[in-house]
């Protein structure tokens, strides 16, 4: 049985997003209120309560959703059904994520409220590491944990870095300069 989705709801949740994000884009996460998120939105506070619990509910669906959208980014299915991981060939499809979605993301880095967001992207790209790193050659003079972690703060560090400073050179840049870096530290083969 395929469950059909009310459009309403879901531009009343885009809606409330939108508003999310331009306040926080605009002041600190813990001076956002309810009224001011429902204000923007051009609804009533109870229909905000209504999808969500609190602010603190609306931010993690948030960072949920756009951290799910750049794992989606990262992988294709093939002829077969199968998944593909894209990271395994280029960094290019999550870079340019990241450059689509700059606003979202330089709007999460920069808000000193929302530490969660950069926890969660290391987490992501620490077990993504963490799976694919080849502990052989130059590595095996390395602790396993101590590298992947100094690999993905590497990793994140560039992307913060490079979203914050307004993407100062081109999504296709960025990818092959991580790519050569992290094939040189046997990170991806």
């Amino acid at each position: 049985m395929h469950i059909k989705i009310d459009r309403r709801v879901v531009k009343t949740k885009q809606a409330i997003f939108q508003s999310f994000l331009s306040l926080i884009a605009e002041k600190n996460f813990e001076d956002i209120t309810i009224n001011e998120i429902a204000d923007r939105a051009n609804i009533n506070r109870g229909t905000v309560y209504f999808h969500y619990s609190d602010k603190y509910d609306l931010l993690n669906k948030c960072i949920e959703e756009n951290l799910n959208k750049m794992i989606s980014a990262t992988t294709t299915t093939n002829v077969n059904g199968e998944t593909i991981d894209l990271i395994q060939s280029s960094f290019l499809p999550v870079i340019r994520y990241f450059e689509e979605n700059h606003r979202f993301y330089a709007s999460m880095l920069s808000n000193k409220g929302i530490p969660a967001f950069r926890e969660q992207m290391l987490e992501l790209v620490t077990t993504h590491i963490r799976i694919n790193i080849n502990m052989d050659g130059d590595n095996s003079h390395y602790n396993q944990e101590f590298i992947t972690q100094f690999m993905a703060s590497a990793f994140v560090g560039i992307i913060e870095w490079w979203i914050m400073n307004d993407m100062p050179q081109s999504s296709e840049e960025v990818a092959e300069q991580l790519w050569g870096l992290l094939k040189r530290n046997q990170v991806i083969n």
